[in-house]
């Protein structure tokens, strides 16, 4: 009887096809599966011109594939849309805080909302803008932030003081004012907001992690 050799590369093959299978069979009944979310995807050609001008200042002119998370359910609203992507483009590229604390700033908030869509995206990109594994986990498991240094313990008692305690503590913006700057802080405050925004839409439309991510939050 002939024996069939599966190779390393047949058999990954194999599995993502599993895992996509499995992925589209465990998506609640009100998920559309091309958009991981409730809201199906808005197609450029269906916008008028000025819809059609922000779909390519988000998507890009030349995109190919769909674009998901809180940019493509932005969307149905155009206009709310572009500003939204302005704010998001100046915080991510212009702002006085570095990219360092942007990505601190938008994981504290996407794990506020316990949002699995941002947080897969941005525990990477903070990885890559320098934040170190530790600082990623006191934010992730909700660990006292008294071991970090000061600037990055005082974004993430500034944002769990602002969603959880809806009031910021005079020691803490005095600080945050004292290590960013006036406009700094206020800047780090319009991340956590922008971030907290992103999650409430992702979790209103219950978007879904495509098939190419996988959780990383604890499940609660």
């Amino acid at each position: 009887m002939q024996t069939k050799f599966w190779g390393p590369a047949l058999v990954a093959a194999l599995s993502l096809t599993l895992n996509a299978q499995q992925e589209k069979r465990t998506l609640p009944a009100d998920i559309i599966p091309d958009s991981m979310s409730r809201l199906p995807l808005v197609k450029r050609a269906d916008l008028d011109d000025n819809g059609k001008r922000v779909y390519d200042l988000i998507s890009g002119p030349n995109r190919t594939s769909p674009l998901l998370g809180p940019g493509g359910v932005s969307f149905y609203s155009p206009k709310p849309a572009e500003y939204i992507h302005l704010l998001n483009e100046y915080l991510r590229r212009e702002s006085q805080i570095s990219g360092r604390y942007f990505e601190l700033s938008a994981l504290v908030a996407a794990r506020e909302f316990d949002q699995q869509y941002e947080w897969s995206g941005h525990q990477p990109a903070a990885l890559r803008a320098g934040l170190e594994q530790n600082v990623i986990d006191t934010v992730k498991y909700n660990k006292d932030p008294a071991g970090l240094n000061e600037k990055d313990r005082v974004v993430i008692q500034m944002g769990r003081e602002v969603f959880r305690q809806h009031h910021v503590s005079p020691a803490v913006f005095a600080k945050t004012v004292e290590l960013f700057g006036r406009q700094g802080t206020m800047e780090i405050v319009e991340t956590l907001g922008d971030y907290a925004l992103a999650a409430v839409m992702l979790t209103a439309v219950d978007h879904q992690l495509p098939a190419d991510r996988k959780p990383l939050l604890p499940v609660k």
